[in-house]
């Protein structure tokens, strides 16, 4: 499956031409250039994809919230549990008191569901250790997922995701913590990316956000947001005024809201995992997203209180059966929509001639059953830069 072309962009009978971990030539086997490769690999009729790209994660944490989970199963909502001091209060406990190599093992015991359904890049956010020492220690754990678990990884400082109880006192003094002093500590050490914030009632304003972002363009780094979950916030909005790469959930956005992304080319990141679990019932906009050309990313979310979703295809088979999307918008949004999600279009997404030889190749007949098949092993193999 090669960006363009007809539907899913496949090429029948194809072949691919890998050299020093990068993409050399993809086409028609008929059309194969002459070569001399050092290995050749069958595939006897599998369909390959480029590996899947899980663009909104936050795997590295500390504990489960399996009882809040029971908790909402009674009838008891999020934004209660959360005022209560669970939520991602009761998550960035567990964080503060894990060793990294206990967060690390643990991400990576969750990385493996990702990867057994074929992705080969994921996000990796902070946001559970709000304060300087325990930000840093998420960030430098989310590089060594990547190294360890043979993926690539793309990190997200989210400081402004909760206000921590010790700081309700002095919320302005925590903002200028995190703001002034931790998100340029993290840049100082390489360990970001790109900066995410929580916009809600329950979290951050537009104002807080937007000084948050400010910053973050000074450093050179791009923006994305968690907007517009769970109220019309003018989420959407906002993360259009600064460029953001993406606006993340989006489920009660606008249609302002979804034209101003689409001026501003924001990728829509669609979350059906969180959807599922905090039974939500009102979709994101899908038909305005299409009709306003804005691109849509699908990602697993993977979190300990509201989407402990590790399994990539789960979330493509979710986005079509809840959301509506079709299986190729669907594999398109796990791939060359969620690269872009990243700001790795250059890279990764497609399979073409210069990108990273980042591949799956699936036990399917035909690519719709990426998204059909809840729970079938459906992965043959992949690769990470060819290997």
């Amino acid at each position: 499956m090669a960006q363009g072309g007809g539907p899913w962009g496949a090429i029948e009978d194809g072949a691919i031409l890998i050299r020093d971990g990068r993409l050399a030539w993809v086409g028609p086997r008929a059309d194969l250039p002459a070569h001399d490769a050092a290995r050749t690999e069958r595939l006897d009729g599998r369909w390959v994809t480029p590996g899947l790209i899980d663009c909104h994660t936050h795997l590295v944490f500390g504990g489960n919230r399996a009882h809040e989970f029971e908790r909402r199963l009674t009838g008891v909502p999020y934004e209660q549990i959360a005022r209560e001091g669970g939520g991602i209060v009761s998550t960035m406990t567990a964080t503060r008191a894990a060793p990294e190599d206990d967060l690390l093992a643990s991400a990576l015991d969750r990385l493996s569901g990702l990867t057994a359904t074929g992705v080969t890049t994921v996000e990796i956010k902070s946001g559970y250790g709000l304060n300087l020492d325990d930000e840093l220690k998420m960030l430098r754990v989310a590089r060594r997922v990547g190294a360890a678990g043979g993926v690539r990884v793309s990190t997200s400082f989210l400081g402004l995701h909760a206000l921590p109880p010790e700081h309700r006192a002095d919320r302005a003094a925590w903002l200028d913590l995190m703001i002034d002093e931790v998100l340029p500590a993290a840049h100082a050490e390489g360990l970001v990316d790109a900066v995410d914030a929580y916009c809600e009632p329950i979290a951050f304003t537009r104002e807080e956000v937007a000084r948050l972002f400010d910053r973050a363009r000074s450093l050179g780094l791009p923006v994305k947001l968690h907007a517009d979950q769970l109220s019309n916030g003018g989420g959407g909005a906002l993360a259009a005024a600064h460029g953001a790469l993406s606006a993340d959930h989006v489920e009660h956005i606008d249609e302002a809201g979804v034209v101003a992304m689409a001026a501003a080319g924001t990728v829509a990141v669609l979350l059906p995992g969180a959807f599922l679990m905090l039974r939500e019932t009102t979709p994101p906009p899908v038909d305005l997203f299409r009709r306003h050309g804005v691109a849509m990313a699908v990602a697993t979310d993977c979190n300990p209180g509201t989407s402990p979703l590790a399994s990539m295809t789960a979330a493509l088979n979710l986005a079509c059966v809840q959301f509506r999307l079709t299986p190729e918008e669907a594999v398109a949004g796990a791939t060359h929509h969620a690269a872009a999600a990243l700001g790795l279009s250059a890279e990764i997404g497609t399979l073409e001639a210069g990108k990273a030889a980042d591949l799956a190749a699936w036990d399917v007949e035909r690519p719709a059953e990426l998204c059909y098949w809840l729970g079938k092993p459906l992965l043959h193999r992949r690769w990470r830069a060819g290997v």
